[in-house]
């Protein structure tokens, strides 16, 4: 069975860092790329940062570029994404995503509010 389970989400003042990680079970982790969404109340689903299956290259969304990194330790089966300079527009529920072609698993989701 397949778990994809995040962790590192909380409240952070503006300008704080966090530091998400996502744990991966029952599937070859070094056989999938990963990704991170999220999504904020009432807006669509989006993708934040993606990372190539062995960690070479890494794409990120036009807003948090310069503020996020994604990063992955295929050891562990681990991906992680430390993410500074917050802002409120950062609050939302943060998925990670394990991808190989179409086949795909999501998981539970993590909490990140920014907020004075």
């Amino acid at each position: 069975q397949v778990h994809l389970v995040e962790s590192g989400g909380g409240l952070v003042q503006p300008g704080g860092s966090l530091r998400l990680s996502c744990a991966v079970s029952g599937l070859a982790f070094s056989n999938y790329a990963m990704n991170w969404h999220r999504q904020a109340p009432g807006k669509r689903r989006e993708l934040v940062a993606a990372i190539t299956r062995v960690g070479d290259s890494s794409i990120y969304a036009d807003s948090v570029k310069g503020r996020f990194t994604i990063s992955r330790d295929n050891t562990e089966n681990k991906v992680f994404m430390q993410m500074s300079s917050l802002k409120p527009a950062d609050t939302a529920v943060y998925f990670c995503r394990a991808v190989n072609g179409q086949d795909t698993y999501w998981g539970q989701r993590t909490q990140v509010t920014v907020s004075s």
